[in-house]
């Protein structure tokens, strides 16, 4: 099973808030094929293991330019941003693309593989606290 790493993003993924990622490569991951989300697979240092973050499923992976999210911000009448399903909210669609660009060192006509998945371990229902009574 291949390892796909959400190291920039593991906050947002462990927190079930990203469902989709943008990805160099990827050309041969296929709609219903499972791979392991893991913190980093690349640049371990001598001993480090790889840590799994979880399984996941791809739901659907097509071929878009970086700048795509710019003229299309949200997709297949789903409420979340294209920003907020990458786990950047806080985000515009063109923060999206300089902050891709910049840490790919692509250009934004650059094509790019997007992502959606699911994780294969269910979102826990969230725990009830004194401060929400």
């Amino acid at each position: 099973m291949a390892n796909m790493s959400f190291f920039l993003t593991t906050k947002q993924f462990m927190d079930y808030e990203k469902d989709t990622t943008r990805r160099l490569g990827w050309a041969n991951l296929k709609p219903g094929t499972e791979y392991t989300a893991v913190l980093k697979s690349q640049g371990l240092k001598h001993g480090e293991k790889i840590t799994k973050l979880d399984t996941c499923i791809c739901i659907s992976n097509t071929t878009e330019p970086v700048d795509e999210i710019i003229r299309r911000p949200y997709r297949d009448g789903n409420p979340r941003s294209e920003m907020e399903r990458e786990g950047f909210p806080h985000f515009t669609a063109q923060d999206f693309v300089t902050f891709f660009c910049k840490h790919m060192k692509v250009l934004p006509d650059k094509e790019i593989h997007r992502i959606e998945f699911k994780r294969l371990t269910p979102k826990p229902p969230q725990q009830t606290t004194l401060g929400d009574l």
